[in-house]
C-alpha cells in the first residue's frame, strides 16, 4: 500500500517536503514545499521550467511537473522536519521519456516483462575536502598508502558517524565505513537492494554526505578525479538478477558459482562497456581517472580494458562472490538512475542473444594487461565514449531514442564547452613551438 504523504506528515511531524529529481547530467533539482500543501502536489505535482535544469528542453515548452513517489519518502535524520522524496517528471500529461528516473523504470518494466528483477548495490567513495576546495581537509592524512588507516579514519569520526547512524534510522543497513585508497577519502556500503530503491538512496546519499559534510564546515566531493597524484571516486555497483526469490546468477556447480544466465549477461555489459562509459562515467574528468598513471598509493583501482575475472580488482567486472558481479567501470560522476539503467539493458540483450564474455582473465592488469590481445580498451576520453554510445542499438532501443538524443546533445555541448577552455599545459608547452 502506497504511502500516505499527508498522513506521513502529520505522524512523522513533517513540515516540508523537498520534491526532488535528478537531472541528465546528475544534478538534484527541487522545490521545498510546506506539509500543507503536499496533498496536492501528490496529485499533481511541483512545477518547474524544465529549460532551467539539464533535460534538454525550451522555453517555450510548458511547465514541466514533478510528481512525488511516495514509497520514496526519507525523512531527512539531520532535519527531520523534511521529508525527502524522489519524483517522476510529466510534462503535457505524458512522462518525459529523458528524465533518468523513468529511463531506468523503463529498464526495469522491459525486465519484469520477462520475469526478471535486478539488485543493485553501490559503493560510493568521496573526499573531504576544505570549504574552499583547495585540498582535503586533513592535512596530516599525508601517508603514501592510507587505505583502511584506523586513525586517520577516526579522526573523521564525528562525519562519519553522523553519516552511518543516519542510514541506520533509515532502516539501510549499513555495514562498514573505511578511508578509502585516497588520502582524504572515504566509502560507505550499505545493503543491497531492487534497483530502483538502490538508485533512489544513491541519489539521496549523495545529497545526505555534501550536507552533513558542510553541517562539519567541510565539503565532499564525489568527483571522479579531484587530484591527479591519487586514487580517483569509483562508484563500483554489485549487480545480482531474480525470479521471485531465486537468484538466477546462482551455479554452485561453476567454479565462481555464476550461473551461464549470469556469464551471458555480463557478456553483454562487455559488448556494450564502450558505449556505457558515455553514462557510467559522464564527465570529462571521468577519464582522468580510467586511464590514470599510477597514483600515490601504487594502483589506480580503475580499469582501461574490457575483461572480467574472478576475485581480482585490476579489471572491470570481477566475480567474488556466489550469484553476483561487481561492475568497477563507473565512477562518482554517474547519475544514479543512467548507471543501473545502462547495466540492465546490456545485460538483458546479452541475455537474450546468449553473448558470450569469453575466458575470463585471472592475470594481474595492471602489470599484464599490455600481453592480452583482442580486448577492448575503454574510450580515452569523453569525446570516444559519446561517439560509441552514438552507433550503440542496443542502449538506443533499451533506454529509448527520445533519452539518447537528448543525452548525447547536452553531452557533446559540455565536451565543446571543455574543447574551448584553454589549459596551463597548452601554454606550458606550446608558445615556443
Amino acid at each position: 500500500m502506497a504511502i500516505d504523504l499527508v498522513k506521513a506528515a502529520k505522524d512523522k511531524g513533517i513540515k516540508y517536503f523537498l520534491i526532488s529529481y535528478t537531472d541528465l547530467f546528475g544534478v538534484q533539482r527541487a522545490k521545498l514545499v510546506p506539509a500543507a500543501a503536499i496533498g496536492e502536489m501528490s496529485k499533481a505535482g511541483a512545477g518547474f521550467a524544465g529549460f532551467a535544469t539539464w533535460l534538454d528542453m525550451s522555453p517555450a515548452d510548458s511547465d514541466l511537473f514533478a510528481v512525488p513517489d511516495p514509497d520514496s519518502l526519507i525523512q531527512l535524520p539531520w532535519k527531520p522536519e523534511v521529508g525527502w522524496v524522489a519524483a517522476d517528471l510529466w510534462m503535457d500529461g505524458k512522462l518525459v521519456e529523458q528524465a533518468p528516473r523513468t529511463v531506468l523504470k523503463k529498464a526495469m518494466a522491459a525486465a519484469k516483462a520477462r520475469g526478471f528483477e535486478m539488485k543493485t548495490g553501490v559503493e560510493c567513495e568521496y573526499f573531504l575536502l576544505t570549504p574552499d576546495a583547495a585540498g582535503i581537509s586533513d592535512a596530516a592524512d599525508s601517508a603514501a598508502k592510507p587505505c583502511y588507516d584506523q586513525l586517520i579514519l577516526m579522526r573523521r569520526y564525528d562525519i562519519i558517524t553522523e553519516i552511518c547512524d543516519a542510514m541506520l534510522a533509515l532502516g539501510w543497513k549499513p555495514y562498514q565505513n573505511d578511508h578509502e585508497d585516497a588520502n582524504g577519502q572515504f566509502e560507505m556500503n550499505w545493503e543491497y537492494d531492487n534497483a530502483l530503491l538502490t538508485a533512489d538512496r544513491h541519489a539521496f546519499f549523495k545529497y545526505m554526505v555534501r550536507s552533513i559534510a558542510e553541517k562539519h564546515g567541510l565539503r565532499a566531493t564525489f568527483m571522479p578525479k579531484p587530484f591527479m597524484n591519487l586514487t580517483g571516486s569509483g562508484c563500483h555497483m554489485h549487480v545480482s538478477l531474480w525470479k521471485g526469490a531465486k537468484n538466477v546468477f546462482v551455479d554452485k556447480a561453476d567454479e565462481l558459482g555464476l550461473s551461464q544466465t549470469g556469464y551471458h549477461f555480463i557478456g553483454g555489459v562487455m559488448a556494450e562497456a564502450q558505449a556505457m562509459c558515455a553514462l557510467t562515467n559522464p564527465a570529462v574528468n571521468s577519464y582522468k581517472r580510467i586511464n590514470a598513471p599510477v597514483t600515490l598509493s601504487g594502483a589506480t583501482w580503475s580499469p582501461n580494458t574490457v575483461t572480467y575475472t574472478g576475485n581480482n580488482r585490476t579489471h572491470m567486472i570481477r566475480i567474488p562472490d556466489v550469484g553476483r558481479f561487481e561492475f568497477r567501470l563507473a565512477d562518482g560522476a554517474a547519475n544514479p538512475y543512467l548507471l543501473p539503467a545502462a547495466v540492465l539493458v546490456a545485460g538483458l540483450d546479452g541475455i537474450e542473444h546468449a553473448r558470450d564474455p569469453g575466458k575470463r582473465l585471472d592475470i594481474n592488469m595492471y602489470t599484464e594487461g599490455h600481453k592480452v590481445k583482442g580486448a577492448k580498451k575503454l574510450p580515452l576520453n569523453l569525446l570516444d565514449a559519446l561517439r560509441a554510445l552514438e552507433k550503440s542499438k542496443v542502449l538506443a532501443d533499451g533506454l529509448g531514442e527520445g533519452f539518447i538524443s537528448s543525452y548525447l546533445k547536452l553531452k557533446h555541448d559540455d565536451w565543446n564547452a571543455y574543447s574551448r577552455h584553454l589549459t596551463q599545459w597548452e601554454r606550458d608547452t606550446t608558445l615556443d613551438c
